[in-house]
């Protein structure tokens, strides 16, 4: 059973679900005013950046270091989600790492499709770079779609040259495109927000043409070698579980230090909800102190 809190999470994800026309921009709107509902009350100081062209902020607890980053990379299944709408996620994760925290408005589909968003997240990093930041003073952290697109950026970088992070998360990771993970259908029926027609039809939109399989759409697709030590987190809730099992045995086979942890009985991306959800920010304190374990650096004490 879920606790009082899980249920009143899952109750209002219900009603937002049953109250929209299902439009991109009701969606859009919709996650929106959830988040409003959940609240934001973590004290950070927000900087407005151009990050080579992306938009983007640093969210910055006051016991962030200036020199440790994380690069964060939100959810919402490439057609929905906002540096406003995850600036709270941003704030608790700017907390919990001791690092100042690069929000990104990465582009969305349907006007801007694959490979818009790995552009934008792989010049986001490089101008972390630009700043002087040490590499090994830098993570990246993705949450849903913002998890896929944290291993394909991290494929991108390596791919390019570009010197890797000191680590990463995911968080809900969505890898497989096709959407055809065991738990898809075994997880369906306790599931309140991922199911496999909608996401299917999603990906569709996000793809605009290419097959689904195509590596940097779909990372369970791209050979991991090279990446950095990476934490997945994931609920056992979810009909995305198998996608993150998946991600991480394709990873252990290509040599990266990986850590999966199943939550038991949370839901996607349970951590956004830490306003209300007790468990949401133990994940996150999980994600700091896996990060601050990974920097090469000293951080400021709370």
């Amino acid at each position: 059973m879920p606790s009082k809190e899980l249920q009143a999470v899952i109750d209002l994800l219900t009603s937002r679900q049953q109250a929209s026309k299902l439009t991109i921009q009701d969606a859009r709107a919709g996650k929106t005013i959830i988040m409003r509902n959940i609240g934001c009350d973590t004290q950070v100081d927000v900087t407005s950046v151009d990050a080579n062209g992306v938009l983007a902020e640093w969210v910055a607890a006051p016991n962030a270091n200036d020199n440790c980053a994380v690069l964060f990379l939100h959810g919402g299944a490439y057609i929905l989600g906002s540096i406003e709408s995850n600036r709270e996620l941003a704030a608790r994760i700017s907390k919990s790492t001791r690092s100042r925290v690069l929000n990104i408005e990465y582009r969305l589909a349907p006007e801007n499709p694959f490979l818009a968003a790995v552009e934008d997240a792989t010049d986001a990093y490089r101008w972390v770079l630009d700043q002087g930041i040490d590499p090994a003073q830098i993570a990246i952290a993705g949450a849903s779609a913002g998890g896929g697109l944290t291993v394909a950026a991290l494929v991108s970088f390596r791919d390019s040259g570009s010197p890797m992070p000191a680590c990463a998360v995911c968080i809900s990771p969505w890898v497989d495109l096709e959407c055809i993970g065991e738990t898809m259908t075994s997880k369906a029926g306790v599931d309140p927000m991922i199911q496999r027609d909608g996401l299917v039809g999603i990906a569709n939109i996000y793809l605009n043409g290419p097959d689904p399989r195509t590596p940097l759409a779909a990372p369970l697709h791209v050979d991991l070698t090279g990446l950095p030590p990476t934490l997945v987190l994931v609920g056992t809730w979810e009909t995305l579980l198998s996608d993150s099992t998946r991600l991480v045995e394709k990873a252990e086979s290509a040599g990266v230090d990986v850590t999966l942890e199943q939550w038991d009985e949370m839901i996607h991306v349970w951590p956004i909800y830490a306003p209300v959800l007790p468990e949401g920010q133990q994940a996150i304190d999980r994600i700091g102190e896996f990060v601050r374990q990974h920097q090469n650096v000293a951080t400021a004490a709370d």
